[in-house]
């Protein structure tokens, strides 16, 4: 049985699909302040999606019957939790897209989330690196899997630096593709200017030769946690710059940037106003997604299970048109 999250007549008005009641208990397991759990050096979690075109992938931001989305015109004050539950206060900018989807249309199902209104649908996916081990893609897609983001790759976050390879990704894009499953790559990211985020870039567009992607290739920043990381005193100015410098590579290389986040970053890190070009794929574990801002992926728990990968995995899902 499938339960949605909110009041049964405003389902009704709002336009859902008619569905019980009931509330998602909310995730407070330990993660980087991106959303993505940090353990070494090389570990992150994050990702993205959209449906492919020729040049491998779509851009996700379309309009909705022809005309163009709804943006945030007065700024306001806005108080959202983080994943240990400490309340923040932030004022909401203008000049940015506002999320379209309705509290009243999320659901909750056998410990997956999904979505359903008037205009969209939702559907289920997953984000690995080699910290999941070797996938059966098989039993995933039998699963209910439809789409996955993998990371590419990641620079370490001590001061050296370096950038490297995700060893599982040419396997996993591999067999997931295979295995009729649509994938999208992230790059965890600790660049501390444009140039390193450049070749962070130029790291992921080299490494994609030979393939082709039906989703985004994500731009990953984090804060770090749980150690000291080259990247602590990077200010949100910078970071919104790295971001631009990525994205825009990528794009000019064909493919459809995305940025991953959360709200602690879209409130007190991004730039908003200089990143309304691009498509985000939002964190968030609480029962809802908090962000007023537009998004085309939820990350919405980082302790889900999936037969036929073992352990935990970070469960997606893709807002889709109907």
């Amino acid at each position: 049985m499938k339960w949605i999250f909110g009041i049964g007549l405003l389902v009704m008005l709002m336009g859902c699909s008619s569905k019980d009641n009931e509330i998602q208990t909310g995730n407070t397991e330990e993660i980087s302040s991106n959303g993505a759990e940090i353990s070494t050096e090389e570990d992150a979690s994050s990702q993205a999606s959209a449906d492919a075109e020729d040049n491998g992938e779509q851009e996700l931001s379309e309009e909705i019957d022809g005309e163009e989305d709804e943006m945030i015109e007065q700024p306001y004050a806005f108080k959202f939790v983080d994943v240990y539950g400490e309340e923040y206060e932030t004022i909401i900018k203008v000049g940015f897209p506002k999320t379209e989807y309705s509290d009243e249309c999320f659901w909750y199902e056998d410990e997956k989330n999904g979505y359903d209104d008037e205009i969209y649908t939702s559907r289920q996916g997953v984000d690995v690196s080699h910290h999941q081990g070797s996938i059966d893609w098989n039993k995933v897609k039998e699963a209910g899997i439809e789409f996955a983001v993998l990371r590419i790759g990641y620079r370490g976050y001590g001061q050296a630096g370096t950038v490297n390879p995700d060893k599982e990704f040419k396997r996993n894009i591999e067999e997931a593709q295979a295995a009729g499953i649509d994938i999208g790559v992230y790059f965890f990211s600790q660049a501390v200017n444009e140039d390193e985020a450049r070749e962070e870039a130029d790291f992921v567009l080299k490494n994609l030769e030979g393939y082709e992607l039906q989703l985004p290739v994500v731009y990953d920043p984090e804060s770090i946690l749980d150690a000291p990381a080259r990247t602590d005193d990077i200010s949100g100015d910078q970071f919104t710059k790295n971001t631009i410098a990525f994205c825009e590579a990528v794009k000019e290389a064909g493919y459809t940037p995305m940025i991953y986040s959360n709200m602690l970053w879209e409130a007190f890190e991004f730039d908003m106003e200089q990143l309304d070009m691009y498509p985000f794929w939002y964190a968030d574990y609480e029962k809802l997604p908090q962000t007023p801002y537009a998004y085309e992926l939820w990350q919405y728990s980082n302790t889900g299970h999936v037969d036929g990968i073992k352990g935990t995995v970070d469960l997606d899902i893709q807002f889709v048109k109907k």
